[in-house]
């Protein structure tokens, strides 16, 4: 029936949030966070390799995260692709470990991190809006097809957008959550 549309619609909706949120915890906001260096890869025997496969990464102050590769032969490549990222933190490594410094952000790069913010949970929005346009294009064809009544239809489609609705909201609180913590000193 089409309650499994609608089900099936929220579960891609709840995977766009997911989404948007790991996109966002790779923001940095001040504070030393290993999920900055989630989206950088490392050449590793011929094989592009997560930053996070090839060693520790700890944050034992606020505003230091420190890389102990698991091969110390690493170091200078993963020094090579920080350096290449568009992170601006000069790694420093005393040959066992590196130690990327997170300096404090200055007002207009907070502003510059949240409009990428509230482009990234627009672009959420625009996918579950294109969730709920294909549910609902399925609900009509249910119809259509003789499968649900008129009636049916219309309470498909109103719970369908009760429950955009409330993703929509959900993901702008995500957005919300985040410029705070941006914008926090």
């Amino acid at each position: 029936m089409y309650t499994d549309r609608i089900k099936e619609a929220g579960e891609k909706m709840d995977k766009t949030i997911a989404v948007i949120r790991r996109d966002l915890a790779t923001l940095r906001a001040g504070r030393a966070n290993p999920q900055i260096l989630d989206r950088i890869t490392v050449e590793y025997y011929g094989t592009p390799t997560p930053l996070n496969q090839l060693g520790n990464i700890s944050s034992p102050e606020p505003r230091l995260l420190v890389i102990a590769p698991w091969e110390a032969k690493m170091i200078p490549a993963i020094e090579k692709e920080i350096h290449k990222s568009d992170l601006g933190i000069n790694p420093s490594n005393d040959g066992k470990v590196i130690r990327l410094l997170v300096p404090e952000l200055n007002e207009e790069r907070r502003k510059e991190l949240c409009k990428q913010v509230r482009k990234q949970v627009e672009e959420g929005k625009i996918a579950i809006r294109a969730v709920r346009r294909d549910a609902m294009d399925e609900i009509r064809k249910m119809k259509k097809n003789s499968e649900i009544t008129e009636d049916d239809q219309r309470v498909a489609e109103t719970e369908l957008q009760k429950v955009t609705d409330a993703h929509i909201k959900e993901m702008d609180e995500v957005g919300e959550e985040k410029e705070k913590e941006i914008m926090s000193v």
